[in-house]
């Protein structure tokens, strides 16, 4: 049973900048997809990023929309989602961080789920295993 724990949220200031980490492990193979979602209290839960790894496809078979990296429109421009060299450490890079922004993080992953292609990227139901979540808090 794959494990993931998020790490690096924290309190700031708007206009500052975290760095969430995802760690997956106890997963032989890889991860096709990762993603992370948010939610604030009284809202739903919402996909922020998610990319497209390739780990679990055929080389070549189903082309890949763009950089295989997805992101919601609030967070466009601002936030940054990544594979670091270790194939197993995700990150997402936040900046320009705004109020709206507070909210419990999560990474979610699959390995068969190809975002935007066998469904929308941000449908969380695709993604079998989660994180516990991680709170970021950005004041004004």
């Amino acid at each position: 049973q794959a494990q993931l724990m998020e790490s690096g949220g924290g309190s700031v200031q708007a206009g500052e900048s975290l760095r969430l980490t995802c760690v997956i492990s106890r997963y032989r193979y890889g991860m096709n997809a990762v993603a992370w979602f948010r939610q604030a209290p009284g809202k739903d839960r919402e996909g922020v990023a998610s990319i497209r790894t390739g780990a679990g496809e055929r080389v070549g078979v189903i082309p890949t929309a763009g950089d295989g990296r997805f992101y919601a429109d609030s967070v466009k421009g601002r936030f940054t989602i990544s594979q670091d060299n270790d194939k197993s450490t995700f990150s997402l890079q936040m900046d320009n961080l705004r109020p709206e922004d507070t909210a419990s993080y999560y990474c979610a992953a699959d390995p068969w789920f190809i975002p935007a292609y066998s469904g929308a990227w941000d449908d969380a139901q695709k993604y079998d295993y989660w994180g516990r979540g991680i709170q970021v808090t950005v004041s004004s």
